[in-house]
């Protein structure tokens, strides 16, 4: 009887350990680009390397919101979101800061191996090519301010409304404008994580959009 209680503590204290070092790998996971659909160490291109692609530790390119950027940055003119029932028209410009660094891959005119100095051949396929006609997508890097929430009640105040982004152990709770506009802009990293590869699914989200919980954080409807 001793052993048969003594066998089922083991097998009970074992399983909890199992679950805590699932429950640690999960964590441990979550904020990283290893094994994301941004990590090309397995291509041939990248010399099997993954931070590489985009940053360089030396020599890098002097841009602003680009970190030691180290990948060809798109030259393309782009057609931009246009809609009469959208009131930030006026701010939407050529995309620009941190927007620009995404369609560097995204908008299939700049190779993905383009990447110090080099040109590459490899255009990003499928659904991930965004092309250059923005013009049926979200819109990106305008201006989103108290002014244009009361320009359009249907948008909350990004000053005062507060969100929870990210998984554990990347996660951000404050204003919309500190947690998710980078210099006031909205941008494809407002949504997006691109050094989170296990943030919400393939796509990278910043918050689930279940229920469009990531739409909802934004817009008042």
């Amino acid at each position: 009887m001793a052993n048969k209680i003594k066998g089922r503590v083991q097998n009970v204290l074992a399983g909890g350990l199992i679950a805590a070092g699932l429950a640690f790998a999960t964590s441990a996971t979550a904020g990283t680009i290893v094994g994301s659909q941004h990590d090309f160490s397995g291509s041939g291109w990248s010399g099997g390397e993954i931070c590489i692609v985009c940053h360089t530790p030396h020599n890098a390119a002097t841009i602003t919101d680009a970190p030691l950027w180290n990948h060809a940055v798109t030259t393309a003119t782009f057609t931009t979101y246009t809609s009469p029932s959208f009131d930030g028209l006026a701010t939407i410009g050529q995309p620009d800061g941190s927007s620009v660094l995404c369609l560097s891959c995204h908008d299939g005119t700049v190779a993905v191996d383009s990447f110090g100095g080099t040109t590459g051949t490899t255009i990003i396929p499928g659904v991930a090519n965004l092309g250059t006609d923005l013009s049926n997508d979200h819109p990106i890097s305008f201006t989103y301010d108290a002014a244009l929430a009361v320009t359009d009640p249907g948008l909350f105040d990004p000053t005062t409304t507060n969100v929870t982004i990210g998984v554990a152990p990347k996660v951000k709770t404050g204003t919309i404008n500190d947690v998710m506009l980078l210099s006031g802009k909205l941008q494809c990293a407002s949504c997006h994580d691109v050094h989170n590869g296990f943030t919400n699914g393939p796509t990278l989200l910043r918050i689930s959009n279940a229920s469009s919980a990531l739409c909802m954080a934004c817009h008042d409807k």
